[in-house]
């Protein structure tokens, strides 16, 4: 009898074990993997970024909700560059010259052959080329895969939500803006779900998005993410 209940209260001391140590790791381990997968939905979010403010200054000043327009711009799109040669002297810009001015003299002359204007201006070695570079080349790392923008990292397939907004402010104002938005749900469910309602618990006493967002639909916000 006594050994049946050495046994038994063996049995409880381990489950007790057990449980204090599931309720000191289970928080723990629910971070660090949060960390993780945070780290790359957020490199994600900010190639959405990358993209889209080069999209806009391309396209009017307009955003695109659109995935499939926004993958196809940076697979297509080409940037101007400007090459600069040569600056104009504090003597040249006294005179009132500027750079506008002192290339209409150097395109005509391109055209017409005569370069004494040009010349008598000082500006035999003044150049401004633009040059029209591959988006992927300009703001994306070797190797960037296009394609992979949608993807939530470890969504297992889902892909971030993405809103843009054209409006008019009262002053007359054009109002453009864009959010790309992923829930808590989508990427941190299975880990521990304990522990995940209870994030989504303060997150919403405090008022905050239940997730990682970049940009705001609703108010200007200079496309920052919500981890910034």
């Amino acid at each position: 009898m006594k050994t049946v209940i050495n046994l038994v209260l063996a049995a409880c001391v381990i489950a007790l074990i057990y449980i204090c140590y599931g309720s000191i790791m289970g928080p723990i381990h629910f971070d660090e993997e949060r960390k993780l997968r945070e780290k790359a939905i957020i490199a994600r979010l900010i190639d959405i970024r990358k993209a889209q403010q080069e999209y806009r200054s391309m396209h009017q000043g307009a955003y695109t909700d659109n995935f499939d327009s926004l993958i196809t711009f940076v697979k297509t799109a080409k940037l101007p560059f400007i090459m600069k040669v040569g600056t104009l002297t504090d003597d040249q810009l006294n005179s009132g010259m500027t750079e506008k001015k002192a290339m209409e003299l150097i395109n005509k002359a391109k055209k017409t052959g005569n370069w004494k204007d040009v010349e008598k201006e000082g500006l035999q070695n003044f150049r401004r080329d633009t040059m029209w570079v591959a988006v992927m080349d300009t703001i994306f790392e070797k190797g960037f895969n296009p394609d992979s923008l949608p993807y939530v990292p470890y969504g297992n397939g889902a892909k971030f939500q993405m809103q843009s907004r054209r409006d008019t402010l009262d002053t007359g104002m054009p109002l453009n803006l864009f959010q790309a938005n992923v829930d808590y749900d989508v990427y941190l469910k299975g880990i521990n779900e304990q522990e995940l309602n209870n994030l989504k618990d303060v997150q919403s006493k405090l008022g905050k998005y239940c997730g990682l967002k970049v940009g705001d639909i609703e108010q200007p916000n200079n496309n920052a993410g919500n981890w910034e």
